[in-house]
């Protein structure tokens, strides 16, 4: 991992530029360096994967993070600080370099490389609500139930996808394909039969089909559920609902947590944690 310090002002920053970034926008990245670099001391790291990323926001001290990345970029820096149960004391920020930056943009970060990296030097931190699941796993976004395209589920933050990974699911695909395999029931995109609860309250259970499922952190404390029953072979009104905790439980089910496929699982149970996480704004 290479590092290199640059000082103008006493503000401390911890840069840490994802490589797909470096790999996919060059441009961009060198024009986010230059803006914060001018604006603040800043000590730059370039991981070469996950956990040289981790290892980075860990060993941070007192400098003040900046992630350059995509969605996923933010997603990791958001999961590692919430592990190390630093979320509450760190305001984060983020330039948003990449192909996937639709979580980043809904949280009002700048798209731009210039204006996002002033945010990061002269921004207002923002509280946001956290979802975090039965599996310490965090959500900043949505989650979706099923996922909005049938896919093979993606690697988690901090998990590495290699080419040989999706070489190996080729592979068991082609070698599966010539004789019948067992059924696994998984929420595709038809009608899935699944319980949501609701703060201990039933909202549907399982002698009603829903179209999908979705959970959104309000921003006050509670998520924001919504059910799209199905009646009749037509979709129904959406049922909703808000709440501190929200438990899905049914057959083997897929979800999509902002930007990463998960599962299958059988359950899986989200609670909000209020103002668990800061981002720099603009102003």
């Amino acid at each position: 991992m290479a590092e290199v310090a640059t000082s103008t002002t006493p503000d401390l920053l911890l840069v840490v530029i994802d490589p797909v970034a470096r790999r996919t926008d060059g441009e961009s990245v060198r024009i986010a360096k230059d803006v914060l670099g001018a604006g603040a001391r800043m000590k730059l790291c370039l991981p070469e994967g996950p956990e040289e990323f981790a290892r980075a926001l860990r060993r941070r001290g007192s400098r003040r993070p900046v992630v350059v990345g995509d969605d996923r970029t933010l997603l990791r820096a958001v999961a590692v600080l919430h592990r190390q149960r630093e979320l509450a004391a760190c305001a984060l920020s983020v330039v948003p370099v990449g192909r996937e930056l639709d979580l980043a943009r809904s949280l009002g970060v700048p798209s731009g490389a210039v204006a996002a990296a002033r945010a990061a030097l002269d921004g207002t931190e923002r509280r946001m609500d956290l979802l975090v699941d039965d599996s310490d796993g965090v959500v900043l976004g949505t989650v979706g139930i099923p996922p909005l395209d049938d896919t093979e589920p993606e690697a988690a933050p901090g998990e590495p996808a290699p080419p040989w990974r999706r070489t190996c699911r080729s592979l068991v695909r082609t070698l599966t394909a010539a004789r019948p395999a067992r059924p696994v029931p998984l929420a595709g995109p038809g009608p899935s039969r699944l319980r949501v609860e609701v703060d201990g309250q039933t909202l549907v259970d399982l002698d009603q089909p829903v179209a999908g499922v979705s959970l959104t952190p309000g921003g006050t404390g509670l998520a924001e559920v919504e059910v799209r029953p199905v009646s009749v072979g037509a979709e129904a009104s959406p049922l909703t609902a808000a709440g501190r905790t929200v438990t899905v439980s049914g057959a083997h089910f897929r979800y999509r947590a902002d930007a990463v496929v998960c599962g299958p699982v059988r359950t899986r149970t989200w609670v909000v944690r209020e103002g668990a996480w800061g981002l720099l704004l603009p102003d």
